[in-house]
């Protein structure tokens, strides 16, 4: 059994410079994806709304399609070529964000967001089938990359904040954006050509299960994606807003707002590659509910915290938010044959992200009506929901088929 310091981050089967610029991809795809909720305020001042909450439901296209739009994604991803696809990401995303810079209206911004959502749903049915095609610690490898992907988050809340402070907000969107498509123009000249589309390789799952248990599998992996998703577009899309209000008169540069909630996201990041490690070595069913079950009071307590007892009760929170996110992919790897990764990943996240796009849009006005408190009460009952799904997850040797 290799050692945490043994598991390699790339696949042997990928250049090594290809599994980075992957995993700088997840970076660059949560990134972009969250810009706009760090910039909200000061947007919000240029384009005359009172609110920063008024603005928020101009993002909700933006994340409604980065759901729908993974399952045409991965269906090209396993038909045509992920390679050709991780190119059209990086690209596109690149060039939407750059067009976003340029809005002069809500609805224009909607508009951009709206596209940027589009390619950034190509990244996780398709980068993350590519880069554990052939490895050998699926578990690890999706560890290290849901870190990159975390980071990503991290860059977005610290890079913005500074961007804002001196450039504005324009250049938060249209600097990443012309890097974005610097490294879609490496990774076309640096990843080599596939021989054959994904669906006609050989391929196999790790876990062969009965088709019964197959099918309970799916469904519980979609309602905890469902729940999963939900918990994290309320809160990375929030949590900006949340500092600022509850560290008022503590600190409110919002150039050091962005590096304290920054360093929640990167502490909360290394949880990944913690749980990839654990994921190839421990049963999915009792690792995930000991991530579960203790976000449900540190949620209760955040309701009604303040100042630095709310930081830490927040990186907790981040902390068990983050580290379940690399389950729904290693149970991809594990039960789906590789020529069909890319259209169940997209499948999968087409209804997880679609659904909790509804985050996205209630956030503003709930927080406006209600809340951070009832905000956090809600947070905590979609845990308890998440939990009470998992305790149906099947033990694996209770199902698995033998191997013939």
């Amino acid at each position: 059994m290799s050692t945490v310091l043994e598991s390699s981050p790339i696949p042997q089967s990928l250049p090594r410079v290809i599994g980075y610029l992957l995993n700088l991809g997840h970076a660059v795809d949560h990134m972009f994806l969250l810009i706009f909720a760090t910039a909200v305020t000061s947007i919000a001042v240029e384009f005359g709304f009172a609110n920063w909450a008024d603005l928020m439901p101009y993002t909700a296209g933006a994340f409604f399609l980065f759901g729908i739009g993974a399952v045409p994604a991965g269906r090209l991803g396993d038909m045509w070529s992920r390679r050709g696809m991780m190119i059209v990401f990086f690209i596109g995303l690149g060039a939407a964000a750059v067009l976003t810079s340029a809005a002069q209206n809500a609805w224009q911004l909607g508009a951009g967001l709206t596209l940027m959502g589009a390619f950034a749903a190509i990244y996780h049915p398709v980068g993350i089938p590519m880069l554990v095609q052939h490895a050998r610690n699926p578990g690890a490898v999706i560890g290290f990359n849901g870190l990159a992907g975390n980071l990503g988050i991290a860059v977005a809340a610290l890079v913005t904040g500074l961007f804002i402070k001196w450039l504005g907000w324009r250049s938060a969107f249209a600097i990443p954006g012309l890097i974005c498509i610097a490294c879609g123009i490496a990774f076309a000249l640096l990843c080599p050509p596939e021989t054959e589309a994904p669906n006609k390789r050989k391929g196999g799952a790790k876990v062969v299960l009965t088709p019964a248990a197959l099918a309970q599998v799916f469904a519980i992996m979609t309602a905890v994606a469902v729940a999963a998703s939900l918990l994290f577009n309320f809160t990375t899309n929030g949590n900006a807003q949340l500092l600022a209000e509850r560290f008022r008169n503590i600190i409110e540069d919002p150039a050091l707002l962005g590096l304290l909630l920054a360093s929640v996201y990167a502490i909360a990041s290394l949880a990944q590659i913690v749980v990839g490690n654990l994921i190839d070595r421990m049963a999915f069913k009792s690792l995930n509910l000991a991530l579960s079950i203790p976000l449900i009071p540190l949620l209760m307590l955040a309701a009604y915290a303040e100042g630095w007892t709310l930081f830490v009760l927040l990186l907790g929170v981040m902390i068990l938010i983050f580290g379940a996110i690399p389950f729904t992919d290693a149970m991809i790897v594990r039960y789906v044959d590789d020529r069909l990764r890319s259209r169940v990943a997209g499948m999968r996240l087409a209804v997880s992200a679609g659904i909790s796009s509804l985050a996205v849009w209630m956030l503003g006005p709930f927080v406006k009506s209600m809340g951070f408190g009832a905000l956090f009460w809600l947070l905590a009952g979609i845990a308890l929901i998440k939990t009470i799904v998992l305790i149906w997850l099947p033990r694996e040797d209770a199902v698995t088929v033998p191997s013939q």
